[in-house]
């Protein structure tokens, strides 16, 4: 019998992610195979490489290729009060939870640039809740923490987030809440007063806190199941009982380990309340 012979990319990138892992401790190994390689592919052609092994040879030896090539292997896509159903939903459902609260612990995971933590601090002041809340905003990214620290975002983006910002239920005008300069929006400092901005791997790192909202939408589906898994029993450990989770709209608790050990808050915007 003549097995059938391995992807030669497919060995390289196992050895990539291996070699990663090893010398550095970036854990990529139990990401969606698929999507990955895409992105190493393009990475390997925007830097006129020959193959995946002169990839490996080339971050390993130089740092500097190292954090390029991490910019561009994560996926940091996000927007202000995207899918402002959710934060409508979020705003009729939770908010009345959690003014139930003395103090509230929040944690965003796999926030990327920051911009749904900003949407979160905004609708929580708006609901008289900020001053009771701790945000944990974290990454495994620094460079876009760096970016999500800064507050500012570009202006030619505004009009769209104000639009969603008002789908969401926002309460006042949304230009309050940041100050033109140049081609950039700064949003206000007080936004992040409460926000604790930090570095996490949630493929290698463990819980840091119990939290009463965990938020990490649109992140697990570029892990492979068995990090999936892994990831959902971090967020149940971390959760105090009748915690909220939060997650994105293609992902879902369905066929996980946890599924019994949640409820539906709202059908359709994916947010779940944890059982005792």
């Amino acid at each position: 019998m003549i097995l059938p012979k391995p992807d030669l990319e497919d060995i390289e990138i196992q050895l990539l992610l291996q070699g990663l892992y090893l010398y550095y401790g970036y854990d990529f190994r139990n990401y969606a195979q698929a999507s990955l390689k895409r992105r190493i592919l393009s990475f390997i052609h925007s830097q006129g490489l020959k193959n995946i092994s002169a990839l490996q040879e080339k971050l390993l030896h130089d740092r500097t290729s190292l954090e390029q090539f991490l910019t561009n292997i994560t996926v940091n896509v996000t927007s202000m009060f995207r899918d402002p159903s959710f934060y409508l939903c979020f705003r009729s459902k939770v908010i009345p939870l959690l003014k139930t609260y003395p103090f509230i612990r929040i944690w965003h995971a796999g926030c990327s640039t920051g911009e749904e933590v900003y949407s979160m601090a905004i609708l929580l002041q708006e609901e008289n809740l900020y001053h009771r809340c701790r945000i944990y905003a974290t990454d495994t990214n620094e460079k876009v923490l760096q970016t999500a620290k800064s507050g500012i975002f570009p202006l030619k983006l505004m009009q769209e987030y104000t639009q969603m910002y008002l789908k969401a239920g926002g309460k006042q005008s949304f230009s309050e809440y940041y100050t033109a300069a140049y081609d950039h929006a700064i949003f206000r400092t007080t936004l992040k007063e409460n926000v604790i901005f930090a570095q996490h791997n949630l493929a290698t790192d463990s819980s840091f806190n119990e939290f009463n909202v965990i938020i990490c939408r649109n992140v697990l589906i570029y892990f492979n199941q068995i990090l999936q898994k892994q990831v959902h029993t971090l967020f149940h450990n971390s959760l105090c009982n009748f915690g909220i989770l939060g997650l994105g709209k293609q992902e879902s608790l369905r066929f996980t380990p946890y599924e019994q050990y949640y409820e539906e808050i709202a059908k359709g915007e994916k947010l779940y309340r944890r059982l005792n």
